[in-house]
């Protein structure tokens, strides 16, 4: 049984595979991938010219935050190097 089912999906597996290489080789493929490649600045300038603009409504929005500054100065001194030294 463990035979069949390994015989079997094999099978499936170089099914897949041909399929896929026989889709990938075929003319039509290859004429779209050349139209694509030879039209793609036409392709990208229809799709720039539907764009909307938007209009800026950030003015303003962003506060800088000074509390960090002052956080850091009110604390005490970091001391890691003072416990490299040797007595």
């Amino acid at each position: 049984m463990n035979k069949i089912f390994n015989i079997l999906f094999f099978l499936l597996i170089l099914i897949f595979f041909f399929y896929t290489y026989k889709y990938y080789s075929s003319n039509k493929n290859l004429k779209e991938k050349y139209y694509n490649r030879k039209n793609i600045n036409q392709i990208i300038n229809n799709k720039i010219t539907d764009l909307p603009v938007l209009s800026n409504d950030t003015d303003n929005i962003i506060e800088f935050n000074n509390s960090i500054n002052e956080d850091t100065h009110n604390k005490k001194t970091r001391s890691f190097w003072n416990l490299l030294k040797s007595k």
